[in-house]
């Protein structure tokens, strides 16, 4: 399914064409129009409300791995897509996996909230985030796991008044144009999900001045609040991930998501599940961390059209992280790997011109044995792959711009076809450029 060839896909693109693009902080816009839809945001299930720079989207997947674990229906709204609009809306079902939204319903509910719009000035954020609670009070299900798009306290989502929980996950700095140029500026703005006595919790914080932000917004609004590492914390032992909190210890198998920052993503999903209220075992802790998925996101690539065009004994990584903190904590999960298995890594990458690329690439420097920097193709604000490897070489990395993805794994097949290594290969910088490997190789999110 493609966003050309599905009936969804196709008015989404008609509204496209219709509303600017991005994002227009603001409230007053999706309140008018929830209001004209008869207010659905006021008829959700309980909402875990979601907002961060990086983590979001790994403590959303938790959250719905634990509690589809517990036999609950979940509804997930994240955001961006990476190959289709329908990834955004997960509808759930009792005792069941929730499904992605079918084609005909999402294109009726999109339908139905332009025609509601009448025209008026809107984003297509806007129009789709009214989708979401069109959709979410439409359909019945025990909980609903709400991401935040961009920011949080003039993001479409805040219109939601009484979360069961708040969850802030790690702030860094991105999107500086709209949130501000430093962390306590951006955490401040993220701290706008928080509402006046409901239960908060503030995910592992790189920066102090950030988390000290979260806490004093908390302590003034008179939220219950828990932080990490101080409230709840997790680590390795033997092999295993020991969560704790004031409740105790619970001794559980790692994470199937990859990397040691997810350590500190699931034991906030844990503490967020806790604090909405819900009850769960030990046994559903278990499997919703071991089943738990979260496509783009340190994806490994087995297969495939463009897996097929890499050298045989390739190691391939697929990651959307596309700011200087996301790249640390992949960088680190590249240099774990290196640990247990010696390889050479090549980064194939693209970004687009808001975010820091020196800043992601120096997290590579002494990792990375290559990079070859690609365009992607949709977003108008790609940079262009010379001026991309430019920014890798300032970084100190040695960088080959070229015209696509598939040219940089063919690239890659010759230099270690001469060396007689097998790679391991990076392919990220932007959810964008993963959104079109994977329509590209045939494994699109499901």
């Amino acid at each position: 399914m493609t966003t050309e060839t599905t009936e969804a896909g196709r008015e989404i693109e008609k509204l496209l064409a219709l509303h600017p693009k991005g994002f227009d902080l603001s409230l007053n816009r999706i309140s008018r129009l929830l209001e004209t839809l008869g207010n659905p945001q006021t008829r959700l299930p309980p909402v875990i409300h979601v907002a961060g720079t990086n983590g979001k989207g790994s403590v959303s997947a938790f959250s719905r791995s634990i509690l589809e674990a517990s036999g609950l229906a979940v509804h997930v709204h994240t955001s961006p897509h990476l190959v289709n609009w329908h990834e955004r809306y997960r509808l759930g079902r009792k005792g069941l996996p929730g499904e992605l939204v079918a084609d005909p319903v999402l294109a009726d509910a999109v339908r139905r909230v332009a025609d509601a719009n009448d025209g008026q000035k809107i984003t297509v954020f806007e129009i789709l985030t009214a989708v979401t609670f069109l959709l979410f009070s439409e359909h019945p299900a025990d909980v609903a796991v709400l991401e935040v798009g961009l920011g949080g306290r003039f993001d479409a989502t805040n219109v939601i008044t009484n979360p069961a929980v708040s969850v802030i996950m790690p702030i860094s700095l991105d999107h500086q144009a709209y949130l501000g140029d430093r962390v306590e500026l951006i955490a401040a703005e993220k701290a706008g999900i928080m509402k006046r006595g409901v239960p908060v919790v503030i995910g592992h914080q790189e920066h102090d001045a950030a988390r000290d932000v979260l806490i004093a917004t908390a302590e003034r609004l008179g939220c219950p609040f828990s932080v990490y590492g101080q409230d709840f914390l997790a680590h390795e032992e033997f092999g295993r991930l020991i969560y704790q909190d004031e409740d105790g210890l619970h001794d559980l198998p790692l994470p199937r998501l990859p990397g040691r920052h997810q350590y500190a993503n699931a034991a906030a999903a844990i503490r967020a599940v806790k604090a909405a209220g819900f009850v769960v075992s030990e046994t559903a802790l278990e499997k919703g961390l071991t089943s738990v998925d979260w496509p783009g996101r340190l994806q490994r690539l087995t297969y495939g059209k463009l897996a097929g065009i890499a050298p045989r004994t390739s190691e391939i990584w697929v990651d959307g992280g596309h700011n200087p903190g996301a790249g640390r904590v992949i960088a680190e999960t590249m240099a774990n790997l290196e640990d247990r298995d010696p390889r050479p890594l090549f980064l194939i990458t693209g970004m687009i011109n808001t975010k820091d690329p020196v800043g992601y690439f120096e997290a590579f420097r002494g990792i990375a044995e290559r990079v070859f920097t690609v365009p992607i193709r949709h977003s108008d604000a790609a940079i262009d792959p010379v001026s991309l490897a430019a920014d890798a070489a300032e970084a100190g990395l040695d960088a080959e711009p070229l015209s696509s993805v598939a040219d940089a794994l063919a690239a890659i097949a010759k230099i270690v076809e001469e060396d007689n290594v097998a790679p391991r290969i990076l392919i990220g910088g932007s959810l964008y450029l993963v959104g079109d490997v994977l329509a590209d190789n045939g494994t699109p999110p499901k």
